[in-house]
């Protein structure tokens, strides 16, 4: 998805879901749209994106209800953010390898 933001006729077109399921998200916390004032509309990021389809995926596929698909989306969160840690102790302890064991020129 090369795009910034997605509009809410779109994010239906684009998941085949009605406005009362994307309603459902943004009261659960789920998914939480920007919105413009001019003109008024409700616009979703590309996270706000993954998140849906992460959502729907879990509900048709695995039968998981909201409160479930609130639970798994912070679990992933979390993951990715442990992730982003590992991945930072790993770049750090190379540069200092680096710096210890210089390559000879």
């Amino acid at each position: 998805m090369d795009k910034e933001f997605w509009t809410v006729t779109e994010v239906i077109e684009i998941f085949q879901i009605d406005e009362s399921f994307l309603a459902e998200l943004e009261e659960e916390d789920v998914i939480c749209p920007t919105c413009r004032e001019d003109p008024p509309a409700k616009l979703f990021s590309s996270m706000d994106m993954e998140k849906l389809r992460f959502a729907k995926d879990l509900i048709d596929d695995m039968g998981v209800n909201l409160a479930g698909v609130e639970v798994a989306l912070r679990m992933r969160q979390g993951m990715l953010d442990m992730r982003r840690q590992f991945d930072a102790i790993l770049e750090d302890l190379a540069r200092q390898l680096r710096e210890r064991f210089p390559k000879d020129s």
